[in-house]
């Protein structure tokens, strides 16, 4: 059994709530021109701190998403100091991404000596040994095996959605770090609206409605 739509259909719901989830989306994206038009627009009372950096985030995502891991890491440290020292799994995974491109660069000697500096000391630590099934510190160094890397069984090492991953806890990290959420207002409505379906359904056993699909939800 499902929700008949017409249980919330005619839940009314205020303007200001629409308007300032749609703003939290478009800042936590770091859309400035679209926040200020959106602003303007609809009236929506501008937050304090809309602005705050929103800049300097922005060009700490695009050269992480870029590959550049090491500018993502010059400015992230000004931005927010000692931000990666007390988060070792995104400094590993920053790192990562520069190995990542000098693999793909084939400066497989410059590689390895970025390796044997910059990662061998991630693998002295205990928890990152046993974090992983295959532990990912092993998965980069193999890459070097490979003349080909793109087609190693880790091409996915390689992929725009890993480098996409990384950018995006980068950029919850850094919010959270400005006491900003890490995670935008649509995200922690689905997020929500899963826990209470999965609740309900678990609840009412057969009969109860099935997992949350946002998907479906838009189709009916």
């Amino acid at each position: 059994m499902d929700l008949d739509p017409r249980q919330y259909e005619n839940v009314a719901i205020n303007d200001n709530d629409i308007h300032n989830i749609v703003l939290s989306y478009l800042i936590h994206n770091c859309y400035k021109e679209s926040v200020e038009s959106f602003i303007a627009c609809t009236g929506t009372k501008q937050p304090v701190d809309y602005l705050e950096d929103m800049d300097k985030r922005k060009r700490i995502f695009h050269f992480a998403l870029e590959g550049n891991a090491l500018k993502a890491i010059e400015l992230t440290e000004q931005l927010a100091q000692d931000i990666l020292e007390n988060n070792k799994d995104l400094q590993f995974d920053l790192l990562s991404l520069h190995f990542v491109e000098l693999v793909c660069s084939r400066k497989c000697t410059e590689a390895l000596e970025f390796a044997q500096t910059k990662l061998s000391p991630f693998g002295k630590e205990h928890k990152y040994m046993e974090k992983l099934e295959l532990p990912m510190l092993q998965d980069f160094m193999a890459l070097l095996a490979y003349k080909e890397p793109e087609k190693s069984p880790m091409f996915h090492l390689l992929s725009l959605e890993y480098r996409q991953q990384v950018a995006d806890s980068l950029n919850r990290a850094i919010l959270a770090h400005l006491s900003l959420p890490s995670y935008t207002a649509m995200e922690k409505l689905i997020q929500q609206a899963t826990v209470v379906r999965q609740c309900l359904s678990q609840e009412a056993g057969k009969d109860g409605p099935p997992p949350f699909s946002l998907k479906d939800f838009l189709k009916s």
